[in-house]
């Protein structure tokens, strides 16, 4: 029987992520609300690390009441950019406004930008894996590159379409889902994930 993981988000891109990811039959997943949770969880720290348990906590607690033995992952992530001071940092999401598209996101992203010749940027993510009985468990990814001047490709979500990894000619956004969950941060951050569990069964 696989293990059921609630994914403390809203967010359907980072569910088809977490799905593609971990496709081996391990775990199966719900997001929070197909438990039940409809809850708006205020992301009030200033780290990744701190939001993404603020978000793991709450949906945890959740669970408990129900009496589930359900095993509950958040995460927080974002694009940190070398010439903005590690802007928008934290407030990634949040960047162009509460109800914001992706695109208005990289777009305002693009106009900051200009005339900047310093483009390093890299994506983080922070995974927050409670288990019952356990202490919070997290788990860390990072993909280094630059942003791109005008966006490029129709796929991912985002800030997809303006990153270039390091090392790479095509983009975020260009790529299929097998080559970008292959070296993003959030395919980074499950891999050790799933290294840390198997080390912690043998």
């Amino acid at each position: 029987m696989p293990q059921t993981v609630v994914i403390a988000t809203g967010n359907a891109g980072k569910v088809s992520e977490f799905n593609t990811i971990l496709k081996d039959g391990t775990f199966s997943f719900l997001v929070s609300k197909e438990i039940g949770f409809y809850e708006e969880i205020e992301e009030t720290a200033k780290t990744f690390k701190g939001n993404a348990e603020i978000k793991a906590k709450t949906v945890f607690e959740y669970v408990s009441s129900k009496q589930k033995d359900y095993w509950v992952m958040a995460d927080d992530s974002g694009l940190e950019v070398e010439a903005l001071g590690g802007r928008p940092g934290v407030f990634s999401a949040r960047y162009a406004g509460e109800n914001a598209s992706g695109k208005d996101r990289y777009t305002k992203l693009l106009k900051e930008m200009e005339g900047l010749a310093n483009r390093n940027a890299r994506f983080v993510c922070c995974l927050c894996l409670i288990r019952p009985g356990s202490p919070p468990e997290f788990f860390e990814g990072e993909c280094k590159g630059t942003i791109l001047t005008e966006p490029r490709g129709n796929g991912g979500f985002g800030y997809d379409p303006v990153f270039l990894p390091k090392g790479y000619a095509k983009g975020f956004g260009e790529m299929s889902d097998e080559e970008k969950n292959s070296l993003s941060h959030r395919g980074r951050a499950i891999k050790n994930m799933l290294e840390g569990l198997n080390e912690k069964k043998n």
